[in-house]
Protein backbone atom coordinates (compact mmCIF):
# COMPACT_ATOMS: atom_id res chain seq x y z
CA UNK A 1 0.00 0.00 0.00
CA UNK A 2 1.38 3.41 -1.00
CA UNK A 3 0.96 6.35 1.36
CA UNK A 4 2.34 9.82 0.60
CA UNK A 5 4.10 11.39 3.58
CA UNK A 6 2.47 14.56 4.87
CA UNK A 7 3.98 17.77 6.23
CA UNK A 8 3.97 16.59 9.86
CA UNK A 9 6.61 13.97 8.99
CA UNK A 10 9.10 16.71 8.02
CA UNK A 11 8.42 18.68 11.24
CA UNK A 12 10.20 16.02 13.31
CA UNK A 13 13.83 16.29 14.40
CA UNK A 14 16.22 16.21 11.45
CA UNK A 15 18.06 13.13 12.75
CA UNK A 16 14.75 11.28 13.12
CA UNK A 17 13.66 12.28 9.60
CA UNK A 18 17.04 11.22 8.16
CA UNK A 19 16.62 7.72 9.64
CA UNK A 20 12.89 7.42 8.94
CA UNK A 21 13.39 8.29 5.25
CA UNK A 22 15.37 5.06 4.78
CA UNK A 23 13.11 2.56 3.05
CA UNK A 24 10.71 5.26 1.83
CA UNK A 25 10.36 5.99 -1.90
CA UNK A 26 11.31 9.20 -3.67
CA UNK A 27 8.82 9.70 -6.52
CA UNK A 28 9.07 12.18 -9.41
CA UNK A 29 6.05 12.58 -11.73
CA UNK A 30 6.63 14.76 -14.79
CA UNK A 31 5.68 14.73 -18.45
CA UNK A 32 3.55 11.63 -18.00
CA UNK A 33 6.50 9.64 -16.62
CA UNK A 34 7.11 8.25 -13.14
CA UNK A 35 10.60 7.77 -11.73
CA UNK A 36 11.08 6.33 -8.27
CA UNK A 37 13.62 4.76 -5.98
CA UNK A 38 13.88 3.51 -2.43
CA UNK A 39 15.96 5.84 -0.24
CA UNK A 40 18.92 3.88 1.15
CA UNK A 41 21.28 6.64 2.33
CA UNK A 42 20.77 10.09 3.89
CA UNK A 43 22.79 12.75 5.69
CA UNK A 44 21.59 15.37 8.20
CA UNK A 45 22.56 19.06 8.37
CA UNK A 46 21.23 20.83 11.44
CA UNK A 47 21.05 24.45 12.42
CA UNK A 48 23.33 27.47 12.38
CA UNK A 49 25.92 25.72 14.59
CA UNK A 50 26.66 22.96 12.07
CA UNK A 51 29.84 24.03 10.22
CA UNK A 52 29.05 21.68 7.31
CA UNK A 53 25.62 23.21 6.74
CA UNK A 54 24.95 25.79 4.04
CA UNK A 55 23.17 27.78 6.77
CA UNK A 56 26.28 28.07 8.96
CA UNK A 57 27.03 31.64 7.85
CA UNK A 58 23.40 32.78 7.83
CA UNK A 59 20.69 33.21 5.24
CA UNK A 60 21.62 33.80 1.59
CA UNK A 61 19.67 33.72 -1.68
CA UNK A 62 21.04 30.18 -2.26
CA UNK A 63 20.06 28.67 1.12
CA UNK A 64 16.91 30.65 2.01
CA UNK A 65 14.73 27.55 1.42
CA UNK A 66 16.47 25.91 4.42
CA UNK A 67 15.11 28.68 6.64
CA UNK A 68 11.55 28.12 5.45
CA UNK A 69 8.78 25.70 6.33
CA UNK A 70 9.49 21.97 6.53
CA UNK A 71 8.52 19.64 3.70
CA UNK A 72 10.06 21.54 0.80
CA UNK A 73 12.91 20.58 -1.53
CA UNK A 74 16.22 22.40 -1.29
CA UNK A 75 18.13 21.75 -4.52
CA UNK A 76 21.53 23.28 -5.06
CA UNK A 77 24.27 23.05 -7.68
CA UNK A 78 27.76 22.13 -6.51
CA UNK A 79 31.25 21.78 -7.97
CA UNK A 80 29.93 23.32 -11.19
CA UNK A 81 28.46 19.99 -12.24
CA UNK A 82 26.13 18.25 -9.75
CA UNK A 83 22.73 18.97 -8.26
CA UNK A 84 21.95 17.76 -4.74
CA UNK A 85 18.49 17.16 -3.27
CA UNK A 86 17.66 17.99 0.35
CA UNK A 87 14.42 17.98 2.34
CA UNK A 88 13.83 20.91 4.71
CA UNK A 89 12.96 19.75 8.23
CA UNK A 90 11.85 20.94 11.68
CA UNK A 91 10.40 24.48 11.70
CA UNK A 92 10.48 27.76 9.79
CA UNK A 93 13.38 29.95 10.89
CA UNK A 94 15.55 27.01 11.99
CA UNK A 95 17.73 25.90 9.04
CA UNK A 96 17.87 22.11 8.88
CA UNK A 97 17.68 19.61 6.04
CA UNK A 98 18.33 16.02 5.03
CA UNK A 99 20.49 15.32 1.99
CA UNK A 100 19.30 12.34 -0.05
CA UNK A 101 22.57 10.50 -0.79
CA UNK A 102 21.47 7.29 -2.55
CA UNK A 103 18.47 5.42 -3.95
CA UNK A 104 17.71 1.87 -5.01
CA UNK A 105 16.07 2.41 -8.43
CA UNK A 106 12.48 1.16 -8.77
CA UNK A 107 10.40 2.76 -11.56
CA UNK A 108 11.65 4.35 -14.77
CA UNK A 109 14.99 2.52 -14.74
CA UNK A 110 15.44 2.72 -18.53
CA UNK A 111 14.95 6.50 -18.40
CA UNK A 112 17.47 6.73 -15.56
CA UNK A 113 20.01 4.72 -17.57
CA UNK A 114 19.52 7.05 -20.53
CA UNK A 115 19.88 10.21 -18.41
CA UNK A 116 23.02 8.86 -16.74
CA UNK A 117 24.45 7.31 -19.93
CA UNK A 118 25.13 4.31 -17.73
CA UNK A 119 23.69 0.80 -17.65
CA UNK A 120 25.24 -0.43 -14.38
CA UNK A 121 22.40 -0.63 -11.86
CA UNK A 122 24.63 -0.10 -8.81
CA UNK A 123 25.94 3.16 -10.24
CA UNK A 124 22.70 4.76 -11.41
CA UNK A 125 21.72 6.47 -8.17
CA UNK A 126 24.60 5.69 -5.76
CA UNK A 127 25.41 9.26 -4.78
CA UNK A 128 23.63 12.62 -4.47
CA UNK A 129 24.75 13.93 -7.87
CA UNK A 130 24.10 10.62 -9.63
CA UNK A 131 20.57 10.28 -8.29
CA UNK A 132 19.70 13.85 -9.25
CA UNK A 133 20.95 13.28 -12.78
CA UNK A 134 19.10 9.95 -13.08
CA UNK A 135 15.86 11.41 -11.72
CA UNK A 136 16.07 14.67 -13.68
CA UNK A 137 16.31 16.75 -10.50
CA UNK A 138 17.70 20.26 -10.96
CA UNK A 139 17.15 23.81 -9.65
CA UNK A 140 13.66 23.92 -11.20
CA UNK A 141 12.63 21.78 -8.20
CA UNK A 142 14.24 24.09 -5.62
CA UNK A 143 11.40 25.07 -3.29
CA UNK A 144 9.06 22.35 -4.60
CA UNK A 145 6.44 21.18 -2.12
CA UNK A 146 7.19 17.59 -1.04
CA UNK A 147 3.49 17.21 -0.31
CA UNK A 148 2.60 18.16 -3.89
CA UNK A 149 2.17 16.16 -7.09
CA UNK A 150 5.57 16.46 -8.83
CA UNK A 151 8.06 15.32 -6.18
CA UNK A 152 7.06 13.47 -3.02
CA UNK A 153 7.88 10.60 -0.69
CA UNK A 154 5.81 7.44 -0.36
CA UNK A 155 5.76 4.89 2.41
CA UNK A 156 5.28 1.55 0.66
CA UNK A 157 5.82 -0.54 3.77
CA UNK A 158 9.34 -1.66 2.82
CA UNK A 159 11.37 -3.41 5.51
CA UNK A 160 14.98 -2.24 5.64
CA UNK A 161 16.87 -4.09 8.38
CA UNK A 162 19.78 -2.47 10.21
CA UNK A 163 20.54 1.24 9.93
CA UNK A 164 24.22 2.19 10.07
CA UNK A 165 25.30 5.60 11.40
CA UNK A 166 28.67 7.01 10.29
CA UNK A 167 30.53 10.27 9.89
CA UNK A 168 29.29 12.48 7.06
CA UNK A 169 31.36 12.31 3.89
CA UNK A 170 32.39 14.78 1.20
CA UNK A 171 32.80 17.65 3.68
CA UNK A 172 35.74 19.31 5.41
CA UNK A 173 34.08 20.70 8.56
CA UNK A 174 31.83 18.87 11.00
CA UNK A 175 33.10 15.44 9.89
CA UNK A 176 32.94 13.89 13.35
CA UNK A 177 29.17 14.10 13.61
CA UNK A 178 27.71 10.68 12.85
CA UNK A 179 24.82 12.10 10.88
CA UNK A 180 25.08 9.89 7.79
CA UNK A 181 22.67 6.96 7.77
CA UNK A 182 22.40 4.03 5.40
CA UNK A 183 20.80 0.61 5.06
CA UNK A 184 23.37 -2.02 6.00
CA UNK A 185 24.37 -4.29 3.13
CA UNK A 186 22.52 -2.30 0.45
CA UNK A 187 24.49 -2.34 -2.81
CA UNK A 188 23.24 1.09 -3.91
CA UNK A 189 24.80 3.24 -1.17
CA UNK A 190 27.42 5.79 -2.25
CA UNK A 191 30.28 4.50 -0.08
CA UNK A 192 30.79 1.71 2.42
Amino acid sequence: MKRKLNRSFYRNSTLEVAKELLGKYLVIKRNGKILSGKIVETEAYIGPDDPASHAYRGITPRNKIMFGKPGYAYVYFTYGMHHCLNFVTEKAGFPAAVLIRALEPEEGIEIMKMKRKNSKMEELTSGPGKLCMAMGINRTLNGADLCGKIIFIEDRGAKIGTIVSTNRIGINLGKKRKWRFYVEGNRYISRK
